[in-house]
Order: C-alpha cells, then sequence, then structure tokens
C-alpha cells in the first residue's frame, strides 16, 4: 500500500460501543459534518451491515461494501469479499477511509496509517464495538475537545492517531 494512507474513522463510546441494533446510539451533528468533510472524495470501506443502515450510498464517495454474500449487489456501490480486494479496488486514492462496522475495524486496525476518533464521553449499552487501540503501534497526535451544548448532548473529541 505504498503511498496511501489507509484510515479508520469511527465515533465511538467511552465503553467502545460504536452501535446497536445497526443504528448510531447519538447525534452530534459536529462529528458526521467532519466524517463527511474527511471523507467527500475519497473511497469508503464498509461491511454490509455498515452499509445496509445507510439510506443511501454515501455521495461523492467511492462506496466499497465487503460481504460473504456472492449474490449481494447495488449497481451505486462496488463489492468485495475481503479488506485486501476492498483495498485494490481505491487505486487512484491515495486516503481510502474504514468506515465500519465492528467486525471490519477489527481485521483492519493493525494495517491502518491513522484513526480520526470521535470519543463520546459517556458509556452506552451496544452490539457493536471499536477495537482497543494498539497504543504500542499508534501514537495521540492530535487532540481537540468539546463540552455538550444545545447542539450535541455529549461531552466529545476528535482524537487522531498516527502509525509510530
Amino acid at each position: 500500500m505504498e503511498n496511501k494512507e489507509l484510515t479508520i474513522i469511527a465515533a465511538v463510546s467511552l465503553n467502545n460501543v460504536i452501535g446497536n441494533k445497526n443504528k448510531l446510539i447519538w447525534n452530534i451533528p459536529n462529528d458526521l459534518k467532519r466524517f463527511k468533510d474527511l471523507t467527500t472524495g475519497h473511497s469508503v470501506i464498509m461491511g454490509r451491515k455498515t452499509f445496509d443502515s445507510l439510506p443511501n450510498p454515501l455521495p461523492n464517495r467511492d462506496n466499497i461494501v465487503i460481504t460473504r454474500n456472492t449474490n449481494y449487489s447495488n449497481p451505486d456501490i462496488k463489492v468485495c469479499s475481503s479488506i485486501e480486494d476492498a483495498i485494490n479496488l481505491t487505486k487512484a486514492d491515495i486516503q481510502p477511509f474504514i468506515i465500519g462496522g465492528g467486525e471490519i475495524f477489527s481485521q483492519t486496525i493493525n494495517m491502518a496509517d491513522k484513526i480520526e476518533l470521535t470519543k463520546v464521553y459517556s458509556e452506552f449499552n451496544g452490539d457493536a464495538f471499536f477495537p482497543e487501540i494498539p497504543l504500542d503501534i499508534f501514537e495521540l497526535i492530535n487532540e481537540e475537545r468539546f463540552d455538550s451544548n444545545s447542539e450535541n448532548e455529549f461531552d466529545y473529541a476528535f482524537l487522531t492517531y498516527k502509525k509510530r
């Protein structure tokens, strides 16, 4: 993956929950704006359940869905069966994004060059989890904290980790 910066992007609770019943648990408009700003114009790689949770393919992005279902198809996306195949489909993109879910994050965390994380400072019940970030291979290079307000119910932070 020379000259590519494979980036994981996720929003995670204090107890590493990322979702419940295939839905986002919190609504942080600033997080959604950051996600859109960072990923627009890039490839977004996701598992089928994550794709199914979206109302439509993400606009202005190359949507790549990984699934074991060989009959799965959608004319607006690229479908493949492995992380390697998905990354190979991002030929011209210097910064493809891994956008979920839990299983895909677990499979790619050691491959990633960068992690863009929104840390939500609350605990939630959920059935999808983000893996522990291996701090022996990643270092925190940027942190922006925000307090809850009328638009954002929870305290949160934007954290950027880079491979050492």
